[in-house]
Parts: C-alpha cells; structure tokens; sequence
C-alpha cells in the first residue's frame, strides 16, 4: 500500500490529524505559550473585568470589557495556531542533484598503470541576479538543491524554508514566507492585549480609590489580582512589545531576522528594500503563493534498478604486458621452489648433525654460500621419513607439494649431469 507524504517525511516535523497539520520538532513549547497567554486573561477575566460590568451603567458598557478581552484572546490563540501549524514555505527535497550542474575533468586523477580517471566537479555557489544586483546561492547537500534567494536551511526542522526568518521556539516552528505574516500578527496582537489587560487593571485599582476615597495600598489590598496583573504585563511589554518593534523595523526595510544579523556582520545593502511603503504592502498585502508540498498525497515506491557485480578485471584490463605477467608467476615459482629446497636442505643438515653427534661427536658446519641461489650443486633433498618444521613457528608450516619437490630434484640432477 502507498504511503502518504507525511508518513514519510525526512525532516524533523511533526504532523497531525493525517497530515493536515505540520508543526516543528519542539512543538511542545505552544503548551507553554498558551499558558502565558490564557493564564492572566482567565485571571482578568474573573477577578478583575467581572467587577467592572457595573463601573459603567450606560449602555452597559460594562459588559463589554469582558467581551473584548475573550474574544481578543481567541483571536491571538488562533493567529498562533496558523503561525505553528502549517507549511512555512519549505522546499521539497530532490531525489538526486541537479545533474545539469556536473562537469568532469579529465586530468584530476591517474591510477596505476596510467589511466586517467574522470573526477566529477559540483559547483558549491551560483550567482543570480534580484532588482538588477548580483546574489550568490549556496548549494545545500541536504536537500540537494540550490537554496533560491533569502531561503535558508532550518538545522532545527531540517528543512530548506524560502524566505526563511528564523525558527521561533515559542511557535515551535520556523517563519518563513508563508507564515510571517500571521506570525507578526500574532506578536502585534499580543502586544496589544498586554497593553488591553494592563489599561484595565489600572482601571480598576482607580475606580477603587475613588469610590472609597482610600490610597493606593487599600485599593492594592482590595484588589491584589490587578496588582499583580499589572506586574505581569509591564514585563511581557518588554518582550513581546520590543520584537513587534523590531519586526515593524525589518518590514519597513524589507528584511528577515536571518539577513538582518547576516548583512550587518557583512556590511551588506539590502538588496531586496523597495521602500517603506511598498514593503510593507508586500510583507503584509501581497498575495502569498501556494505551498509547494502536499503533505496528503500518496507516494509511490520507486523501485531501484538491479545492481550489477562489476566484472573481475583480466589481464588486459589493467594495461600490462601479459608476457610480464606470466614472467612474474614464474619468477614467483621459481622462488617457492628455493624456499623449499632451503627447507629440505636445513632439515636434513638438522638430522645428519643428531647422527653424527650420536655417534663420534663431530658436527659439520655449513656456510650459506654452499646453498647459494641458483648455484649448479644438486641440492639435497629431503629423506622419506624426515620430520616437518615450521622454521621456529608455533603454529602454520610451509608445506611443499611432493610434486614440486620431484620436480626440483628432477633439475637439480639434470644440471649435475650436464655441467
């Protein structure tokens, strides 16, 4: 059976409800952020904007604190759901590299017996041209394709994201061209319910002091959940509020997160800025282009090609003289064959000496140029009954096939006779 994109997937994502739904390797953090969001509001909500539904009789206009504070809630918890739930723009995955791209030179390399070897040359970066300046692109060896311009390679999800911003682990989930724009929404709002919350708490720690004319610790004492409402909000401003400014700032230059730290490392223009009022209808009106993933969809198994055995090289293969080669066999004969005639040479040496040591005690001594190689002395051979050694070894011996020892005594015999 055909498995579904999803389910075979190699980046780091994690996916939902058949596919529908991708999120980021870490999307447990959103556990963590809807708690500091919904957490304060359910506090604001029962302690705070429950008493303030009679502070203002007209229209009872009381009531509509409590109104706007939830549903500005689920707005802001559903900016975050299509931040962190769907495709930031990731670049499907090739199955091999561009093959347009490989060039072979010749000259690289040369294996023994003097052919030259092909070597296959990749080039790393290509040079494009955006709004009349040149970028370079860099080729990315995981996803085996070139990165197209502002796209970059997410270490954390493992994938290739155009337009890549950053990888936000509060979202738990890159931004990217698709979602960036819900992503600033998302901060934006909850800048503004921050702000919502903090306005309301105040509120009601005023209304406190001026229906009994008391100060400020009674009204603190009154009312300790708008006290520590407001300490909460202070504090979150200083987060959420500095990255909705710092976003307003990259938008109105046409910037992501990535380029902005890249270029002023480099010391690099921008060269994507059109303005700041273009940019901002770009980034925040433009129409966004489709995914180019379809996470639902079925795929079929490839099946590969049978694998060939390559064939054993002959002699011809390798670029020898075959006439070499049979030399080089025979001169390797020919070496077996003094092994051992030195073999049976040192065993019998070995056996005459106990005899003769048995018998008066005398013990001959024979100097290596008695055996020299290739000398025309017939060499002795070896008794029938002598016994095998291993040269000082434990284990292993060199044994010689009864054939070739004929055979050397054979021609030992006919130099002997023909001198």
């Amino acid at each position: 059976m055909d498995k579904r994109v999803y389910e075979v997937w190699k980046g780091s994502n994690r996916f939902f409800c058949g596919g529908r739904l991708i999120f980021g390797p870490d999307a447990r953090s959103l556990i963590a952020t809807v708690l500091l969001i919904v957490a304060p509001v359910v506090i604001f909500c029962t302690l705070v904007a429950r008493h303030l539904r009679h502070a203002f009789p007209a229209y009872n206009a009381g009531y509509a604190i409590l109104v706007v504070a939830v549903v500005f809630t689920v707005y802001v918890l559903l900016l975050l759901l299509a931040t962190s739930a769907q495709d930031p723009g990731i670049i499907p995955r090739a199955s091999h590299p561009p093959e347009e791209e490989f060039s072979y030179e010749s000259s690289a390399s040369v294996e023994a017996g003097g052919r030259q070897t092909p070597s296959l040359q990749f080039p790393r970066t290509k040079d494009v041209t955006v709004n009349g300046m040149t970028v370079r692109i860099k080729y990315c060896d995981t996803c085996m394709l070139y990165r197209p311009p502002r796209c970059s390679h997410c270490s954390i999800c493992n994938n290739c994201v155009e337009r890549f911003d950053h990888h936000c682990p509060w979202v738990g989930q890159c931004i990217g061209l698709h979602n960036y724009r819900y992503f600033f929404l998302f901060i934006s709002s909850s800048t503004i319910l921050c702000i919502y919350v903090f306005a309301m708490s105040a509120l009601y720690i005023k209304i406190i002091m001026d229906n009994e004319n008391g100060t400020v610790w009674k009204a603190i004492k009154e009312s300790p959940a708008s006290v520590v409402l407001i300490a909460y909000c202070f504090i979150i401003l200083w987060f959420v509020g500095g990255l909705t400014g710092f976003h307003l700032y990259l938008i109105g230059t046409n910037q992501t997160t990535y380029e902005n730290f890249r270029y002023r490392v480099d010391n690099r223009i921008s060269v994507y800025n059109r303005g700041c009022l273009n940019n901002f209808l770009e980034v925040l009106c433009a129409k966004i282009k489709p995914s180019q993933n379809n996470f639902r969809a079925f795929v079929k198994e490839v099946q590969k090609p049978p694998v060939s055995r390559p064939r054993d090289p002959e002699i011809g293969d390798l670029g020898e003289d075959p006439r070499r080669k049979i030399g080089d066999d025979l001169d390797i004969g020919g070496d077996l064959l003094k092994i051992s005639q030195r073999r049976n040479f040192d065993e019998s040496h070995e056996d005459s000496d106990i005899r003769s040591r048995g018998s008066n005690g005398t013990h001959h001594d024979y100097s290596d140029a008695e055996f020299a190689l290739g000398s025309d002395q017939q060499a002795p051979t070896a008794r029938p009954g002598a016994r095998h050694s291993s040269w000082g070894r434990r284990s292993g011996s060199w044994e010689i096939s009864p054939d070739i020892l004929g055979a050397n005594a054979e021609v030992a015999q006919n130099k002997s006779n023909n001198p």
